[in-house]
């Protein structure tokens, strides 16, 4: 039964399919890799933070925090992607491939959460309900401002890797590309559902962020674009306007805002994450990622061409079949051949199109001339 193999390799450098070892085992082991990725987060997490409490203090404490987390996942998936995907490029195997175009796909994502973000804002500032307050121009407020900046990168960067990255991949080979996505989009979820201000609004809002990366993601094969997204969004909604995100603040934002109204539309103490406008705006955002994404998909997602069920790079077998037919002396003439020149000779004072006229024929006609 022809299965995906590890050791395989696509012209995506993904696993390509191969025949001969159980399907059934294939999958235990891979989802048996993500639960190992998962408890490994866990510890990792728990790590960090005891790590950060033991050598930095105040606005320096996420950062660190958010700083030894990335660097312990990075490690540790690094090392399963090594023993589980032993022909897949490390960087790949995380996520994070080092090929042509990954800042221009950042800067895509990055704009398209920005603009997300905005929309969001936007009629909670046209009800009336975003009140500034004050700005925080000053080089002291510049300084938090870049440590949250900093911070903010690290957390969009760490999520992505937990949630889209190598755990997402072992998933999919485990249960299919349909479960591993809900799956994920799930656990994203969930590990917001116990933050301040948190509602059955803010749970879908989270749902269709996670389902809108994982989709980003299956369709770029690389978490560039997500990852800007994530920070921009998160980015733009803490530093730029002022607000809680999923119900965190003690952020340092160009100025201070506070918003009125209706939790619906302005999401209460969790944010605009928590609003209904939320929910409209990312659900027109698949349609907006899936347009932006389009040429990356064409370059980087598409599946390999299979032919029962063998890995097939279409070029090489072209270039072998006509080797094969044509032998390696095909290009050489046949021994004892004469060759027959066709046109006119070097040097011949004949223009193109002008008429060939044989001088042996005696019928030819001289007013050609």
């Amino acid at each position: 039964m022809p299965m995906v193999d590890p050791h395989v390799r696509g012209h995506n450098g993904r696993p390509g399919i191969a025949g001969g070892v159980s399907a059934n085992g294939h999958r235990f082991r891979a989802l048996a890799w993500f639960a190992l990725a998962g408890l490994y987060a866990i510890f990792a997490r728990h790590l960090a933070a005891q790590f950060a409490f033991a050598i930095a203090v105040g606005p320096f404490l996420p950062l660190v925090q958010r700083l030894f987390f990335v660097c312990l996942l990075v490690a540790g998936f690094l090392g399963m992607s090594a023993l589980s995907q032993r022909s897949v490029a490390p960087l790949t195997g995380l996520g994070l491939p080092v090929r042509p175009g990954l800042l221009r796909e950042w800067s895509l994502g990055a704009v398209l959460g920005w603009a997300a973000i905005v929309c969001c804002v936007l009629p909670i500032a046209l009800y009336g309900g975003l009140l500034v307050t004050g700005g925080r121009v000053n080089p002291g407020a510049l300084g938090a401002l870049l440590v949250d900046l900093a911070t903010l990168l690290l957390a969009a960067l760490s999520d992505e890797l937990l949630f889209r990255g190598y755990p997402f991949e072992r998933a999919m080979e485990g249960a299919g590309t349909t479960a591993a996505t809900i799956l994920l989009s799930l656990l994203f979820a969930l590990s917001r559902s116990t933050n301040v201000g948190a509602s059955p609004g803010s749970l879908l809002v989270a749902l269709l962020l996670g389902f809108l990366l994982a989709m980003v993601y299956l369709r770029t094969r690389a978490l560039w674009v997500g990852w800007g997204f994530h920070f921009a969004w998160i980015g733009s909604m803490a530093l730029l306007f002022g607000l809680p995100v999923s119900g965190l603040t003690g952020f340092s934002p160009l100025w201070t805002t506070y918003t009125s109204g209706p939790a619906w539309l302005t999401g209460g103490g969790f944010g605009p994450e928590g609003s209904a406008v939320a929910i409209l705006v990312l659900l027109g955002m698949l349609v907006v990622a899936a347009i932006a994404t389009r040429e990356l998909r064409h370059r980087w997602g598409l599946k390999e061409i299979v032919g029962a069920g063998i890995p097939m790079d279409v070029d090489a077998a072209a270039e072998r079949q006509h080797t094969a037919a044509m032998g390696p002396t095909a290009a050489q003439p046949l021994a004892g051949t004469h060759l027959v020149q066709i046109g006119p000779a070097v040097g011949s004072s004949l223009l193109p199109g002008t008429p060939v006229v044989d001088p042996d024929r005696e019928d030819h006609d001289h007013s050609s001339f």
